[in-house]
Formats: structure tokens, sequence, C-alpha cells
């Protein structure tokens, strides 16, 4: 029984030393292995096996991209201001081995870079320009940094400036220009809203006073057209009173025609023209000849008369 069970305790042993150096590689991660103390291979994604007591896992890497917050830098502007920056770098490993062996502490050597790199390009520009050139300072950041760190299997993939701390002073006086500012930005807008008043309202004048010229020059064209109606009305009421008259008097004439008068009643009705006439204020009055003659006629029919009664 005895080398039966030492069997058993060796078989025992021997699975799970085996079942110990089976490893699974989890997604978004990578495995640095060593054989007998140097670089062999890295696990990917997927299931492993390590030859016990040869092979070791040196590094577990995580590949995802990381952000590394450092804490405030100082540095001092072109014109001599002291500011505080706190950065943030987005970064992510590439190279799993160039990680392990090209850098002891590769996330310190970023933080001294950060520092450094910053203080370098902040250097060259002014309090203004550092304030209002984030986009700017971002990109050299990111360029120096990525070229830097590239013998260490990292890629940066994006650096920004979190919070710029200028001193005290300076951000009073900013406030004050801010304030200066928005004030002199409020006294333009209220200028520019009483300006655009006046010109609205001398705008509805001039167009009150138009549309009133409109209205006057549209009232005398029409009393005009009224008038001109009426008279023309009037001139075709006294045309047609005229051709009336004139019909009447033709009719008349066309009459007498007609009915043949004698000379008798030709006479009378003459003398009776002749006696209207003479009823004027004229001091002089023109007898036609034929009047006279037929007076002439009346006067012999008179006497003819006269004689034979007196017989």
């Amino acid at each position: 029984m005895g080398p039966l069970i030492v069997v058993a305790v060796l078989i025992g042993i021997l699975l799970v030393i085996l079942i110990s150096n089976i490893h699974i590689v989890p997604q978004s991660k990578a495995y640095l292995i060593e054989r007998l103390g140097a670089y062999h291979q890295t696990w990917r994604t997927g299931i492993h096996f390590k030859i016990p007591f040869i092979d070791r896992i040196a590094k577990r890497i995580n590949l995802m991209e990381q952000v590394a917050d450092y804490p405030p830098q100082p540095v001092i502007t072109k014109d001599n201001v002291r500011m505080q920056i706190d950065t943030v770098v987005f970064f992510q490993i590439t190279d799993c081995k160039l990680y392990a062996y090209g850098h002891t502490t590769p996330m310190a050597a970023i933080e001294n870079l950060t520092a450094t790199t910053l203080r370098n390009i902040i250097g060259e520009l002014e309090l203004d320009s550092t304030l209002t050139s984030r986009d700017i300072i971002n990109t050299k950041m990111r360029s120096i940094l990525d070229e830097a760190t590239d013998p260490w299997g990292i890629k940066v993939t994006r650096v920004e400036l979190k919070n710029i701390i200028p001193p005290r002073e300076i951000q009073d006086a900013m406030e004050k220009q801010m304030k200066a500012e928005r004030e002199r930005r409020e006294a333009i807008l209220r200028a520019e809203g009483e300006k655009n008043s006046t010109i609205l309202v001398a705008q509805g004048k001039k167009e009150s006073k138009i549309l009133e010229a409109e209205a006057e020059k549209q009232s005398q064209i029409l009393r005009a057209e009224a008038i001109k109606e009426s008279k023309i009305r009037e001139a075709e009421g006294e045309a047609a009173a005229i051709l009336s008259i004139q019909k009447a008097t033709a009719d008349g004439i066309r009459m007498i025609n007609e009915a043949d008068p004698a000379q008798g009643v030709i006479a009378i009705k003459s003398l009776e023209a002749l006696e209207k006439v003479a009823d004027g204020k004229a001091t002089k009055i023109i007898i036609p000849s034929e009047i006279q003659n037929i007076a002439g006629l009346v006067s012999s029919i008179k006497e003819v008369a006269t004689d034979s009664t007196a017989k």
C-alpha cells in the first residue's frame, strides 16, 4: 500500500502543477513571459501553458488606453508670470517588450518629461497667449511626448491642460478687465439699441408722412376725376338739351312747312317776334325788308277793310 500511496501523491502533485501552469489571458491584457530569466514571448488573449520552473510571467500589461493625471506644475511665462498648470496625459502601451525593458519606471519618466516639456513651451509664450492657446500647447506637448516615449513602447494619444492657475493678483486684474469689458459691451449694446430705436421711430414717421402724402395725392386725383366726370355729365346734359331744342325747332319748322301757312299768318308771327324784340333795351332796331313789305301789306288790307265798312 505504501508505494501506491506515494505514486498517487506524486500524480496528484503533478496534476496540480500542470493545472496551475495553465493560464487564460483576458481581453485587453498581455502577459510577458521570461524563460530562464530572458524574454521569451508575449501572451495575448486566450489560453496558454507555462513550463513549470522554467517559464515565468514577468509582467501583466494593460493594453487599454490609460490616463495619467499629474499634479499642478509651476511654470513661468515669457513675461515672468508664475503660474500652476495641471496636465492630463492619455497614453496606450503598444509594445509590451519595450515597455517592460525600455525603462525602469516609464510612468515616472512620462511625468517628468511632461513637466519639462510644459515648462519649455510656456517659457516661450506670454500670459495672454498661454490662456488663449491651449490647443496649440496640447498639440506641441502630444507631439513631443509621443516621440520621446516611442522607445518605451508607449504611444501618447492626447494631452490636455486641465487647469491653468495664475497668481491671485493676476486673477483679480483679469476679473476687473472682464468686468470692464462686459460693461463696455453692455454700453455698446445699449447705445446700439437706442440708435436702432431712434432709426425705427424716424423711419416710422417718414413712412407715415409718405402714406399721408400718397393718400392726399389719391384724394386730389379722385376729386379731379369726380369734377371732370361732373363737367362731362353737365356738358352732356347741355348738349342733350341743345339737341332737344334743335330737334324741337326742326320739328316745328317741319310741321310749319307741312302745314303750308298763309302769308297772313307768317306776317302776324313776324310782327309778334318784332314786338318781343322791341321790348328789349336796344335803342336802334333794324327791320328787315321782308317785314316792312309785310307791314305795308297789312296797312293796305286795313285801308281796304275800312273803305268797305264806310260804304
